[in-house]
């Protein structure tokens, strides 16, 4: 297993992104892999379980492990076939805007192959 953590700033406010975060209905908005999330709950809470299905229309399936909405935080385990990979996010304010921040546990090629796309979603969500 390997971890793997990257980072973006931007000038959306922390609020703005975390609430990105929050609805689930925004993740396609800013995700360029996401077409849609399958699940009953339309915002983030702990247990919540559903499928991403992504443009390509590959589904993985995930469980949301953590979330606290004070600290703006959260993390997920998404499993597609036998691979399981557990994200962590974090959105902070940085002056008049935000960073965030995405610390991924995997296997090692998984990440490495993920992590590109992964970081243009994250530079997507910051901004205004």
């Amino acid at each position: 297993m390997a971890r793997v953590t990257l980072c973006a700033s931007g000038a959306a406010s922390a609020d703005t992104a975390w609430e990105r975060y929050a609805s689930v209905d925004q993740w396609a908005s800013w995700s360029p892999h996401i077409k849609t999330v399958h699940c009953v709950a339309r915002r983030l809470r702990p247990g919540m379980s559903g499928t991403v299905e992504s443009v390509a229309g590959i589904r993985a399936a995930f469980v949301v492990d953590a979330v606290d909405g004070d600290r703006r935080t959260w993390t997920w385990r998404v499993r597609l076939g036998r691979v399981q990979l557990r994200l962590h996010h974090e959105v902070q304010p940085q002056g008049p805007g935000t960073t965030t921040s995405l610390t991924m546990h995997g296997p090692r090629l998984v990440l490495f192959t993920y992590a590109p796309l992964a970081r243009l979603a994250l530079h997507r969500l910051v901004q205004p």
